[in-house]
């Protein structure tokens, strides 16, 4: 199968709109026979957990999911609406075989998504994927157990209470949240019940919004991509802080008590100092994309602490996380990762990190989250005709581009990336110098045209 590519699944599972190819409860039922295939190793009886957040089409998906792991011999434990990061906590907790999540995350409630996860808690590997597709569509049939070697199913009481222990254990012992009032933005999203529930049990006065899920509401002028309302209630209410989830949870935005949003660079800026500075971090480095901002490392780099970058998308920051035993890392989105808690991203225990570090320092938020101003930053994007790489390849544009870089002259990054779906080059450069930036951004963009006619 190498040299294969996955066709079902992107970066982050499968996804798409709910009840239209591929996002069906026919593909749900062939993709359990095929996962829970995959996962079949050994004679003891085998157990994956389903978890999924307040989408309407979860009802459709759940339901098919479990009659595809039943019918290959596997038991199914079924969560509940619960974050992306708890499922992967109970895979894990459970001894299970395999987890997954039924979610498309920061996505509006027509669409939905499958995440799987291994028995360790991470995302499957591309390969995995890659031969749990080839088994959907290649003699799934054969997998089908006896009728006396059907799995069964039930529902896990408790797993809320679960993760609320967990994601408590992550706050420093002897630390509490009195004297702290906190708006919290759940989405509409799996994470309506534990958030609140676990600031509440740490101390502070919250003020929960988004947290009365109908199936239609996750992610509607709410969460972490629509900040309006947490910026409104926090600065109505007079709280210290506002925290804002997405839909499953595993990725958050801060805003400080003037209603001023912070994103995901400082949120690593500010927890990878503050562990270097009490031991906690390993390698003396964050990880982080492309995308983030050179602020963050050049503050970093004031703390004693590399940034190292890899391509856009969490799974690469987690794969360099675990090649090279690093504990911090994360995007620029707020999907920050610390791999002594959690194997995935998870937006309630990165804000608990925020949260120690605020109580621990005594200042406000404003004057705790701005670590650094970002530098400027420009992105144009460019239509071309022809295959982009062909493009990019051209010795003008080559020559432009170095150019660029030395102009920048160390002070100033340039990032050219192809867009993924679209016949699209993205020019970003950013530096100290805002004009210097935008003029370096129009050279390469030029030579980009002329080359592309």
């Amino acid at each position: 199968m190498t040299g294969m590519t996955r066709k079902l699944f992107g970066t982050d599972g499968i996804r798409g709109t709910a009840n239209v190819d591929p996002m069906t409860a026919e593909m749900a039922l062939k993709l359990g026979m095929a996962a829970g295939t995959h996962f079949t190793r050994g004679n003891h009886r085998h157990m994956v957990v389903i978890g999924k957040d307040t989408r309407l089409s979860g009802y459709l998906l759940e339901p098919a999911l479990t009659a595809g792991f039943v019918a290959v011999g596997m038991d199914v434990v079924l969560l509940g609406p619960l974050p992306t990061p708890a499922v992967a906590m109970l895979t894990r907790s459970l001894r299970a075989d395999l987890g997954v999540m039924i979610s498309a995350s920061h996505n509006a409630y027509q669409d939905n998504g499958i995440k799987l996860f291994g028995p360790d808690g991470f995302k499957l590997s591309d390969e995995d994927e890659l031969s749990i597709e080839h088994k959907m569509f290649n003699g799934l049939e054969s997998f089908r157990v006896g009728s006396d070697h059907l799995g069964k199913a039930k529902r896990l009481d408790d797993a809320v209470g679960r993760y609320i222990e967990y994601a408590k254990n992550s706050f420093p012992r002897g630390l509490r949240l009195d004297g702290l009032k906190i708006v919290v933005d759940c989405a509409n999203g799996a994470a309506y019940k534990v958030a609140p529930t676990v600031l509440w049990e740490l101390g502070a006065e919250v003020i929960p919004v988004a947290v009365t899920p109908d199936g239609f509401n996750i992610n509607k002028d709410c969460g972490s991509l629509h900040t309006e309302a947490l910026r409104t209630q926090v600065v109505t209410h007079g709280a210290h802080l506002g925290i804002a989830l997405d839909g499953d949870a595993d990725r958050l935005v801060l805003c400080d008590e003037h209603g001023v949003i912070v994103d995901g660079d400082q949120l690593m800026g500010l927890i990878g100092a503050s562990w270097k500075q009490s031991g906690q971090l390993k390698g003396d480095a964050v990880v982080a994309t492309v995308m983030s901002n050179m602020g963050l490392e050049k503050y970093l780099a004031g703390q004693g602490v590399a940034l190292h970058r890899t391509n856009v998308g969490d799974r690469y920051v987690l794969e360099r996380m675990r090649k090279d035993g690093f504990n911090v890392g994360g995007e620029q989105s707020g999907h920050i990762i610390l791999s002594d808690h959690s194997t995935t991203g998870d937006g309630l225990v990165a804000a608990l990190q925020v949260l120690a570090a605020l109580v621990q320092s005594g200042k406000t938020a404003s004057q705790m989250l701005r670590l650094f101003e970002p530098f400027p930053q420009i992105l144009k994007n460019v239509r071309v005709a022809g295959a982009p790489n062909v493009v990019l390849e051209n010795a003008k544009v080559v020559a432009a581009i170095a150019a660029g870089e030395d102009k920048l002259n160390g002070s100033g990054r340039v990032l050219i990336r192809k867009s993924g779906t679209e016949p699209l080059i993205r020019v970003m450069a950013e530096g100290e110098n805002l004009t210097l930036v935008g003029n370096v951004v129009d050279d390469i963009v030029g030579a980009i045209q002329v080359v592309a006619g």
